[in-house]
C-alpha cells in the first residue's frame, strides 16, 4: 500500500503487515550436538560422528535437553536476515547472550518510508489485569480507524524528516521524527541454544511447560526463524518440543 504525503515532498509512503527472515547461511545440523557431547568420554574418537547418521542417536540428543546439558548445542551457527518494524527489534535485542547483531543505520543511509500496520487477523483489544489479560480481535471498524491513524501519523512524521534532510539537517538529527513503527533490517546471528532460549520466551506453544505471551509481532519472527531450524536440526527441534520446550 502507499498514500500521499503531505505538502512539502513526494515520496510515497509504503505499509506492510508482515515480517521478512531469510536464512542467510549456517554451520548448523544434528550432528554438531552429537560431536561435541561425544568429546567428554571418546576424546578425539568423537570426530567419528561427522560421518555418523545423527537418527542412531537421537536418544542422546533428547537425553541432553531432557537434562539440560546445554553446551553441546551451542556448536553451531545460523545467520538470519530480518526486516522488521523497529519496536520488535527492541525487544529482540534484550536477547544478548549467544547473539551478534548488524541493524542498519539512520546515521549513515536514508531511512526508507515503510511502516507497520496490523493486519486483519491481528488481535487489537486487551482484556483483563496486568498478567491475567488476554487479545481478542477488535471490530472492522477498530482496525480501520487504527489503521488510518497509524498511516497518517507515519506520513507526517516522514515528511517532516524529508523536510528536514532538504534543509540539510543530519540523517541523525532527522530522524528523531520517525516512530518506532518504521521497518529496519538486520543480520542476526545465534546458535541454536540460544535460540532455544529465544522461541521459550518469544512464542506460544501448545507443547510448552512455561507459558509465554509474547507480542505478535516479534512471535511472527520467531515463527519464521524456527521453521527454517527445523530444516538443519530435526531431532534437536523434535526433542526441544519432546521436553517442554525448555532451551537447556
Amino acid at each position: 500500500m502507499s498514500t500521499d504525503l503531505p505538502t512539502g515532498t513526494t515520496v510515497p509512503v509504503r505499509f506492510r503487515d508482515d515480517v521478512t527472515v531469510e536464512l542467510v547461511k549456517h554451520s548448523a545440523s544434528d550432528s554438531d550436538v552429537l560431536w561435541a557431547a561425544r568429546v567428554s568420554t571418546a576424546g578425539e574418537q568423537s570426530l567419528e560422528e561427522l560421518t555418523k547418521d545423527p537418527e542412531r542417536s537421537k536418544g542422546l540428543i533428547n537425553y541432553l535437553m531432557r537434562d539440560r546439558h546445554g553446551s553441546p548445542f551451542e556448536h553451531n551457527s545460523m545467520t538470519f536476515f530480518i526486516s522488521a518494524p523497529i519496536f520488535v527489534f527492541r525487544e529482540f535485542m534484550r536477547h544478548r547472550v549467544g547473539w551478534s547483531y548488524n541493524e542498519e543505520s539512520g546515521r549513515y543511509r536514508e531511512l526508507e518510508p515503510v511502516f507497520y500496520v496490523p493486519g486483519t487477523d491481528r488481535k487489537l483489544v486487551q482484556q483483563g489485569r496486568p498478567g491475567k489479560y488476554e487479545f481478542v480481535h477488535g471490530t472492522p471498524e477498530q482496525h480501520k480507524a487504527t489503521v488510518a491513524a497509524m498511516e497518517e501519523s507515519y506520513a507526517q512524521s516522514y515528511a517532516a524528516y524529508q523536510q528536514m534532510l532538504a534543509a540539510g539537517v543530519a540523517r541523525e538529527v532527522a530522524r528523531a521524527t520517525l516512530p518506532v513503527g518504521l521497518y529496519s533490517s538486520m543480520y542476526a546471528t545465534c546458535n541454536a541454544r540460544s535460540l532455544m532460549h529465544f522461541l521459550g520466551l518469544r512464542t506460544q506453544h501448545e507443547l510448552a511447560k512455561v507459558a509465554s505471551f509474547p507480542q505478535r509481532e516479534i512471535e511472527m519472527v520467531g515463527e519464521r526463524m524456527e521453521a527454517l531450524w527445523t530444516q538443519l536440526m530435526p531431532l534437536t527441534h523434535a526433542a526441544f518440543n519432546a521436553n517442554g520446550r525448555v532451551a537447556p
